[in-house]
């Protein structure tokens, strides 16, 4: 079987190239990915009211608990698959791609019917302002039925990048993007179905993404193809997805879910408060998404170079990556701390959301460099198979700090500037921790080599 063009070797070559080549369609792809949720908010908030808007975007923290394990495990699958590569073991890396596809089918289904039935207490576990609740159950009952496009969708983009194919998972989602676009303004302007027609809207254009690149996985002759007599799960291999995995979706499931707390403190404040901070969580996604796409670039690196046993290649590319991550998010700081009252206008005009709107925003982005710093180390260690040490770094700082910190704060003062910087905080501890193991631990040690330099 001939290795496609598809397939990009990053065991050689130019890093810094490597990287941006990988990471840019990731970049472009992560904000029509984001566009989902943008356009829902912005359609919402135009033409349904301020109510409906945080209806939509309050949801955030209960839709990444939901998906936190299935995320685990396609970081999981992306990581064995990219080492099988690098080690030119075809044989286990076909096994991998099908026990990885099987498992998130089953995953799929299970947290989809799982997030039917809690969604409701869920919602008033976060304090939901009753003007709000009723249209955020609709939204997320309607959306927690469609989990398993994105799942799937997800999954499938896994193997791809894992294999250096960055490319094809961004045309799919610049198609969903279309569709989702128009079936918004379609199912809310035209059929005025308010938040239940920005659900199903989303639903479809994600279970059209994982339609298509499922079409393209069965469809190619390449390493990574699919083929369905051979849909099975091999357990060591699941195994070691899980192992490498569930360490990164338990950690994500935890921390989102620990935000339903936060979003708690912030809904204290009333509904203009929660439209607020959810148009600050959709503005700031857009700065993390050049750090989530370096991030994945990184795994996809440091898997490939861990099993090629090049460590002095892993810490040349942690930190090209560093550098370009911090140019990027430092430029888009700027633009939204200086815009942040138009943006905000964008959503909903208002004079109290936009308030709160603006605070959150100026208030929190300043301190996005020191995601850049987590967010890269901890790709780069879950590519050399170490999800351990990211997952208790932000465990510690994301949900026990930042819940010690507010339960704290929240009884010191009733002013929300402190309630909103519990955020950053926690970024701050998560990057001293992470530094100070990286400085203890070196690669060498991680992969049990010794150092070319």
């Amino acid at each position: 079987m001939p290795v496609k063009s598809t397939i990009k070797d990053m065991t050689d070559g130019v890093i810094w190239k490597q990287l941006i080549n990988f990471a840019f369609p990731l970049l472009v792809g992560n904000i029509f990915q984001q566009l989902y949720n943008t356009v829902d908010s912005v359609v919402v908030g135009n033409f349904v009211g301020a109510d409906a808007l945080g209806a939509v975007t309050s949801t955030a923290p209960i839709v990444l608990t939901l998906i936190g394990a299935a995320i685990g495990l396609t970081m999981g699958a992306s990581v064995v698959i990219s080492q099988y590569l690098g080690a030119k073991d075809i044989v286990n890396l076909r096994k991998s791609t099908h026990t990885a596809v099987v498992s998130a089918v089953i995953l799929s289904v299970i947290v989809s019917a799982v997030g039917y039935c809690i969604t409701p207490g869920l919602l008033r576990m976060m304090n939901t302002p009753e003007s709000v609740y009723k249209e955020a159950v609709v939204y997320l009952q309607i959306y927690s039925l469609g989990l398993g496009g994105l799942m799937l969708y997800n999954m499938g983009a896994a193997i791809l990048r894992a294999v250096g194919d960055s490319q094809r998972p961004l045309y799919y989602l610049i198609l969903a993007s279309i569709l989702n676009i128009i079936l918004d303004l379609l199912f809310v302007i035209k059929f005025e179905a308010g938040v239940a027609g920005v659900a199903y809207a989303t639903i479809l254009a994600q279970l059209i993404s994982s339609l298509a690149i499922f079409y393209r996985l069965f469809r190619i002759k390449e390493y990574h193809s699919l083929t369905f007599h051979e849909m099975k799960i091999d357990t060591a291999i699941l195994k070691r997805i899980i192992q490498i995995g569930f360490p990164a979706g338990f950690q994500m499931a935890v921390t989102a879910f620990s935000n339903v707390f936060v979003q708690a403190y912030i809904n204290a404040y009333g509904a203009a408060s929660t439209a607020g901070w959810g148009i600050y969580a959709r503005v700031d996604a857009f700065i993390a998404l050049s750090t989530q796409s370096m991030s994945m670039s990184i795994t996809t690196f440091v898997g490939q170079n861990a099993g090629a046993r090049k460590p002095d290649r892993i810490k040349q590319g942690v930190r090209e990556a560093m550098k370009i991550s911090l140019m990027i998010s430092g430029t888009l700081i700027a633009i939204i701390f200086i815009f942040a009252p138009f943006i905000v206008s964008l959503f909903n005009r208002e004079a109290a959301v936009i308030s709160f709107g603006v605070l959150f925003l100026r208030l929190n982005t300043i301190f996005d460099p020191f995601n850049v710093y987590n967010q890269v180390s901890a790709g780069a260690l879950r590519g050399v198979g170490d999800s351990r040490t990211p997952m208790l770094a932000m465990l510690g700082s994301f949900v026990v700090f930042r819940q010690i910190y507010l339960f704290i704060i929240s009884r010191l003062t009733s002013s929300v500037y402190f309630i909103a910087i519990g955020y950053p905080i926690g970024w701050i501890v998560c990057c001293t921790l992470i530094f100070l193991h990286i400085k203890r631990s070196g690669w060498e040690k991680k992969l049990g080599v010794r150092s070319e330099e």
